[in-house]
């Protein structure tokens, strides 16, 4: 098979009427402000529950197992609709999906706070991932669509920094507005107050993204049309994954039992798209030999993200003995280490396709650098010694840089593999087969540290995980974009 061709681009400067891209990218970023922050106030609501001993998850027989299993069901109805959301903006426009996709979430969160049964809460959540999964796949689209070759990846590492905000405004302003309905004498109820604020927020970005596109990014919504194909879509997951929590929370399953069920549901889900794709002249493309290898080496991309999001406090303080809160504040180093990664990322990719290195060699060692760093951080967590929180810290930190830096570089070579009209379809099977990393991480990483009674095992595996992703790079054939003047 030759080695593709470099992909034809029409620069945004030649486009008529086409708006300024770093206004695009303004838009973009606080959608995904928005999104994050809706997925991430359902944590520390189930900990304030629990904690409290309130509603139907802080008065369960088993309130740890079951706050776990209604994260990870939320996190089962997001990665459905990867592909599905894609493909639909390929069709009927990704700005129409990008809307259709705060407002769903931001209803679907408001309802999250208002209802008063498990079974609607569990449905509600699980709901807004089905909607909020729609946004990855169209948000990367329209950045590479409608920003200049020469800086689409620094375009694609600003948007996402908005992901490690939201995760912040959640994490942080969701304490502070349980406790301010706490003074407004909502009692019990407090923890709805959250879901109410967060979801105007959502609406009124949803609104700022209407106002935008509709003025400046070709003209009049037509929202009609993807809506009921959406909920078509989305009915049938949403029944799937309500009857997995049902029969689990019935049988007691535990955690380990229901993420197996999930991992079942999408490997169907990808079966059943794969199987249709095969039958398609976009075969050729969308399961060409080059982004099938990015597809599978992104697992462990997910499977780095939620072992460090899901384990990083625990890991902490068992190594250092500290309390929760020094914990929390340490791990958060790596967190935030994606404001700054994000975009460093996209410029030095984009920098070095200027100057016609490409941006494979970048992939490559920031990956192996990362998978070093993460064992560099098993040894200091399994050591018999006791090392300190500003090591660690540091060490999160620093492989935070680089692994947010790789996932922009990743994703824009992505996008170039396909043409135009199938980015959409691209980057949703992207997310769809990579989010397996996502599901399995947490349990296997759980199930080791059961097994091994230390978290050192889990932490190797990580990161000889992504050490191999990195070197499946090594086959991937780079398609270049023709770039023009920025």
């Amino acid at each position: 098979m030759n080695a593709p061709s470099p992909s034809p681009f029409i620069p945004t400067e030649q486009r008529p009427g086409s708006p300024p891209y770093r206004a695009l990218w303004a838009v973009l970023l606080l959608g995904w402000v928005a999104s994050y922050a809706d997925r991430t106030l359902t944590g520390p609501v189930v900990t304030w529950m629990i904690h409290n001993h309130v509603g139907f998850i802080g008065q369960a027989s088993a309130p740890n197992a079951l706050g776990g299993l209604v994260g990870s069901l939320f996190f089962t109805g997001y990665m459905l609709t990867q592909y599905p959301g894609g493909r639909l903006g390929d069709r009927f426009g990704h700005r129409e999906m990008i809307v259709i996709s705060l407002l769903w979430a931001g209803v679907l969160t408001v309802v999250s706070g208002l209802v008063t049964g498990l079974i609607a809460f569990v449905a509600a959540r699980v709901l807004t991932g089905l909607g909020e999964g729609v946004f990855y796949s169209n948000d990367r689209t329209l950045i590479l669509t409608h920003t200049p070759p020469a800086r689409r990846t620094l375009g694609l590492g600003v948007v996402i920094s908005g992901l490690s905000i939201g995760a912040t405004v959640g994490l942080v302003c969701t304490s502070l507005l349980i406790d301010w309905g706490e003074t407004l004498g909502l009692g019990q109820n407090s923890w709805r107050v959250p879901f109410v604020v967060f979801a105007v927020g959502s609406l009124i970005i949803a609104s700022v993204c209407w106002w935008f596109f509709r003025g400046r990014l070709g003209g009049p919504l037509k929202l009609g049309a993807p809506l009921p194909r959406l909920l078509a879509v989305s009915l049938p997951l949403l029944v799937a994954v309500v009857v997995l929590f049902v029969v689990s929370d019935e049988l007691r399953w535990p955690t380990w039992g229901t993420a197996i069920g999930s991992g079942v549901l999408a490997l169907i889900v990808i079966s059943v798209i794969v199987a249709k794709l095969r039958r398609t002249p976009e075969r050729s493309t969308l399961l060409g030999r080059d982004i099938v290898i990015i597809y599978i080496a992104y697992i462990a991309i997910l499977w780095n993200l939620w072992f460090f999001n899901f384990w990083s406090v625990a890991i902490i303080q068992d190594a250092t003995k500290s309390t929760l809160l020094a914990a929390a504040l340490t791990a958060a180093f790596n967190a935030g280490a994606g404001i700054i990664g994000f975009p460093a990322g996209g410029w030095l990719a984009d920098w070095a396709l200027r100057r016609g290195y490409g941006r494979k060699g970048l992939l490559v060692s920031f990956t192996v650098v990362y998978s070093l760093l993460v064992f560099v951080f098993a040894v200091q967590t399994s050591a018999g010694g006791r090392p300190s929180l500003v090591t660690l810290g540091f060490l999160l930190f620093v492989s935070g840089l680089f692994f947010n830096a790789l996932q922009p570089i990743a994703q824009g070579m992505t996008g170039d593999l396909v043409p135009d009209a199938q980015r959409g379809s691209a980057f949703g099977l992207l997310n769809l087969i990579s989010e397996i990393g996502a599901v399995a991480s947490p349990v296997v990483s759980g199930v080791l540290r059961d097994a091994t009674g230390s978290w050192a095992a889990g932490t190797w595996v990580a990161g000889g995980i992504m050490l191999v992703s990195g070197l499946m790079y090594l086959f991937v054939r780079e398609r270049r974009p023709q770039l023009v003047p920025a």
